[in-house]
């Protein structure tokens, strides 16, 4: 649509119906791309892995000070109750000491069918 059409010598102005819907039209796809980059910018920002974390297994789960696990256990995580703290180790056990730092219970975790 470079150019307006030409009658007789004299350009014809288009209808304002058409001038109308051509500004709407126009709006829509600016509307559309503005929407395209902001998707693509979130994805981007809300996706984004880390150089190097790609493998990188998480930290070992911090121990209250009171605790000591058995020789050979590292806790994978610590799930803090009301009278009692669960540590979940790595040789899929399951430790519940109670709050003084005493072994209240142990389970093992079955593996899975």
């Amino acid at each position: 649509m470079a150019e307006a059409p030409v009658e007789n010598g004299e350009e014809v102005a288009l209808p304002p119906s058409l001038r109308f819907l051509k500004a709407l039209v126009i709006i829509l796809m600016l509307c559309m791309i503005a929407g395209v980059i902001a998707v693509s910018l979130m994805l981007v920002t809300r996706l984004r892995i880390p150089p190097g974390d790609e493998a990188a297994p998480g930290p070992a789960a911090a121990l209250p000070q009171s605790l000591s696990l058995p020789a050979g256990e590292t806790p994978a995580s610590v799930i803090p109750g009301r009278d009692w703290i669960g540590v979940v180790t790595d040789s899929d056990r399951i430790l519940i000491f109670n709050k003084d730092g005493s072994l209240r219970q142990e389970i093992a975790i079955a593996p899975a069918p």
